[in-house]
């Protein structure tokens, strides 16, 4: 929340939003300027290449101008999003801010959103040590309660799933190029 509180207020937008996507969904992980229900966001394609997007003026772009959002409540009109990444390169969201008036953004603006974008991606990323220790890569006491949690919940479920549940967690839970084998 205090990325967002700042960003609102450096580029002095009504709008601040961290939201996450997923193949079928999008959620909020932080939002500043829209109630507790309220959603508010543009269909964008998130392109790791070019890291910012920005639309004008979104009334004027054929891509949304007739999204509900822009053609009424809150009636966006300007936004810019910073695409979130993890550290091995997929897209987890956008860190944007939205305006009910067409603007640019200066090069200035343009580097200091980066700079927020970054600090949102690097909070993100942080989150991977909470449960490994930093130098040796090995589960810490957190770690290893999840861990355990994950194996508990899936020992419960019948055979088949269990190992694609497991093959599913290994994935999550390596990092590294680790090789995990269920005999």
């Amino acid at each position: 929340d205090r990325i967002t509180r700042l960003a609102q207020r450096m580029f002095d937008v009504p709008i601040a939003l961290i939201s996450l996507v997923d193949k079928k969904r999008q959620w909020f992980k932080s939002k500043q300027g829209l109630g507790a229900g309220e959603t508010c966001t543009l269909p964008v394609t998130l392109n790791p290449e070019n890291r910012i997007m920005e639309v004008p003026d979104a009334s004027m772009d054929q891509r949304f101008h007739d999204n509900p959002l822009v053609i009424g409540d809150p009636y966006i009109c300007f936004y810019a999003g910073f695409v979130l990444q993890s550290h091995d390169d997929h897209n987890l969201g956008t860190l944007c801010i939205i305006d009910s008036k067409p603007r640019h953004l200066s090069d200035d603006n343009r580097k200091m959103l980066f700079d927020f974008g970054m600090l949102a991606q690097d909070a993100f990323q942080s989150l991977r040590y909470e449960d490994k220790d930093i130098h040796t890569g090995l589960y810490n006491r957190r770690g290893f309660l999840t861990v355990a949690d994950y194996v508990l919940e899936a020992a419960a479920k019948p055979r088949a799933s269990y190992l694609n549940y497991l093959y599913r967690k290994a994935k999550f839970f390596t990092a590294s190029k680790r090789v995990w084998r269920i005999d």
